[in-house]
């Protein structure tokens, strides 16, 4: 085989894509479709959800994953390749590749379908968290603090990022969809070329590119089709949709993105090595990329991702317009910390939170922003975190109770300072979660920790 195609459908399942650019790539007759179903971008919530919490949220955000995976499952089914999915369900935990694969079983079942499903987990024992820790195997990725076991305790959930390894087993099994744990984001695309003898620098950088699909175009979309196409020595990336062109800029571009260091993309077992890496515009839609070269690490290490529950979230939005309000902004928000910690003083300090962000001042970017003229309105976010929701609620409720009615010189209104959007006002947002645990974890095997279970669907 000298030539092998993947498509790339969207940029996180669930995202969509338009029907003729589906169209479009099977016409091209690609070998497998393959897709990334997750992130840390959103934050550490669904890695932490518990299942009590995951049936509500989940089916919520599983709507929009159902309508990809429908025409997806069909499309592939048809072609006779494999469909693809890795980070299932956002994060990647047990729960979230049960829950995908529920929704694929609905799809067979209403469907008529028949196929070889793999399913493989990546959630991660605390014990041999802390095993490996004991050894001295476990290190910060980046500048996070050293992780203890107290930390490894306190998580709810512990997931490891896969490489590729696992995704060439079940290929290597004859799985027809695989629904993947918490995955580094080309592995998915990389599986096939690799199992194929197809050159792993070339294929971890072809499916770097390819994983946020059409992002890598002009115009970019996360919600739009992309092929790649590797040969022996180079690959190729092009958009299915016509409105849209892969440019060396775009393409080049995209190997940067996520990356600390652009000349390396660290993957689980390895480094691509970028420095002698040539984009070239092969047609006006087309690009070519040779030279990416993959470096095998001496130990083989994965990611570790780990949420532990801070407690629970209640806002408030409001907005400012009174131009004596304005000028006055920071006092009041001072005052209604100051008033809502005597209040509240029979509480631990260090056991609850009040943040103030202006948006339309410095909402974004906080202390780091750029002097500038306020606006003539601004929006106010309140937030507390407690270590109940009751109490969240009734900080929230009293903070903005302080900066409604607070004096200052020149007030005009009494009848408060703050325009209220909704009712209720303070909205319990529920649990709190950070990440405790982003780390590296050396491993013996790639395999071991993803068990993959094989599931005939639709068969009785």
């Amino acid at each position: 085989m000298d030539e092998l195609r993947i498509l790339s459908p969207t940029a996180i399942l669930g995202y969509g894509f338009p029907a003729g650019s589906l169209a479009e790539g099977m016409a091209n007759k690609p070998h497998a479709i393959a897709v990334d179903a997750g992130s840390t971008d959103p934050g550490p919530y669904f890695l932490g959800i518990q299942p009590s919490e995951a049936v509500g949220k989940l089916a919520k955000f599983g709507r929009t994953v159902h309508a990809d995976l429908r025409p997806l499952i069909k499309a592939a089914l048809e072609a006779r390749i494999p469909l693809i999915i890795g980070s299932a369900g956002g994060a990647g935990g047990n729960l979230h590749v049960m829950g995908v694969a529920l929704l694929i079983r609905g799809i067979a079942e209403q469907e008529g379908l028949k196929f070889r499903m793999a399913q493989i987990h990546a959630e991660i024992e605390q014990s041999l968290v802390k095993e490996k820790l004991r050894q001295g195997k476990v290190t910060p990725l980046g500048p996070v603090p050293d992780l203890s076991p107290d930390d490894v305790d306190r998580s709810v959930r512990i997931v490891a990022q896969m490489g590729v390894e696992p995704f060439v087993r079940a290929l290597e099994e004859g799985a027809q969809v695989i629904v993947a744990g918490r995955a580094s984001d080309p592995g998915m695309f990389a599986a096939l070329p690799i199992l194929k003898g197809f050159d792993k620098g070339l294929s971890i950088h072809m499916g770097k590119i390819l994983e946020c699909g059409a992002i890598a175009a002009e115009p970019g979309s996360g919600g739009d089709v992309i092929l790649g196409t590797i040969r022996r020595d180079h690959f190729l990336v092009e958009p299915m949709n016509p409105d849209r062109k892969c440019t060396v800029r775009s393409v080049a571009a995209h190997s940067l993105y996520e990356a600390a260091d652009p000349w390396r993309l660290n993957e689980p077992g390895g480094t691509v090595d970028l420095r002698e890496v040539i984009f070239a515009q092969e047609t006006d839609r087309r690009v070519r990329v040779s030279g990416s070269k993959f470096v095998k690490d001496p130990v083989y290490r994965v990611k570790l991702e780990g949420a532990a529950l801070v407690g629970y979230r209640t806002i408030c939005i409001a907005g400012v317009r009174d131009p004596a309000a304005l000028a006055h902004l920071d006092e009041m928000l001072e005052a209604a910390r100051t008033r809502t910690a005597e209040q509240f003083s029979d509480l631990d300090r260090a056991q609850w939170e009040l943040y103030f962000r202006v948006y339309g001042r410095d909402g974004v970017m906080g202390p780091l922003e750029a002097e500038s003229s306020l606006a003539h309105e601004v929006g106010l976010l309140i937030e507390a975190i407690a270590s109940t929701e009751e109490q969240a609620t009734s900080i929230c409720m009293f903070a903005h109770a302080q900066i409604l009615h607070y004096g200052f010189p020149g007030r005009t209104s009494t009848a408060g300072n703050l325009a209220f959007p909704l009712s209720p006002q303070d909205i319990p947002a529920g649990p709190v979660h950070r990440f405790n645990i982003y780390h590296l974890m050396e491993v013996d095997d790639p395999l071991v920790h993803f068990p993959i279970q094989m599931i005939e669907v639709g068969h009785d």
